[in-house]
């Protein structure tokens, strides 16, 4: 499941998508998303569905890595589903004790659950697209306008560019302790909800010890 999680990793393929301006492509993404919450009905989803999969077949990323990122908001998803399937007011289709099923909540299900994969594909394309020194660098060009208040763009947008670039190298950090716990016995994969977080917690001082090394080698690699 950590190695599932691609967010914030760069895939480099060269393509024309790659090569675009950073700006144009968080603008871009930004009224991508602006979009979605725009639309108000799932047949309208269609063009956008048909142009997330021509960026991603112009960029050159396989479709299967950037199906992988769902891998990890698969019970969000599922979640978000199932409260509104059954918990939507509308015609009764079905009914069976607290769940009701309607008509109007399949629609609402499907709907909000193509949202929210959309969203993540989407948003996911500019970082599989675009290096961190361009991010970098297209942030602070957009920030740029919001110094003569004495916002501090290059700061903001390193900051921004960091964290989402920390998120691989935490989840990496991650898979290998669980792999030494592993080693150890520990059993992430089966026993009740309560038990799996319980097996979780032995991950957490290790893993914050690793990142607050990682962050200040990191400041000592940035002040030499």
């Amino acid at each position: 499941m950590i190695r599932d999680i691609n967010l914030g990793q760069y895939y480099p393929s060269g393509s024309t998508i790659h090569q675009m301006d950073p700006r144009f492509k968080i603008v871009a993404t930004f009224l991508y998303i602006v979009s979605l919450f725009v639309v108000g009905n799932l047949p309208a989803y269609i063009p956008v569905i048909l142009f997330l999969f021509a960026i991603i077949q112009i960029s050159k990323v396989p479709l299967g890595f950037v199906l992988r990122g769902l891998k990890p908001i698969f019970f969000i998803i599922l979640f978000t589903v199932s409260i509104n399937l059954f918990f939507t007011a509308g015609d009764v289709i079905w009914k069976f004790g607290f769940l009701t099923l309607t008509k109007q909540g399949i629609e609402q299900a499907i709907f909000l659950g193509m949202r929210l994969i959309l969203l993540i594909m989407g948003t996911s394309m500019m970082t599989f697209t675009t290096s961190p020194i361009e991010l970098t660098d297209g942030l602070e060009d957009l920030f740029n306008p919001l110094k003569k208040i004495g916002f501090p763009a290059h700061e903001i947008a390193m900051m921004m560019t960091i964290a989402l670039r920390f998120i691989p190298t935490l989840l990496e950090e991650t898979d290998k302790i669980m792999k030494a716990q592993m080693a150890r016995g520990t059993d992430f994969e089966s026993g009740s909800l309560v038990q799996r977080a319980k097996n979780l917690v032995p991950i957490l001082v290790p893993l914050f010890i690793s990142a607050f090394r990682r962050a200040d080698d990191l400041a000592m690699a940035m002040e030499s």
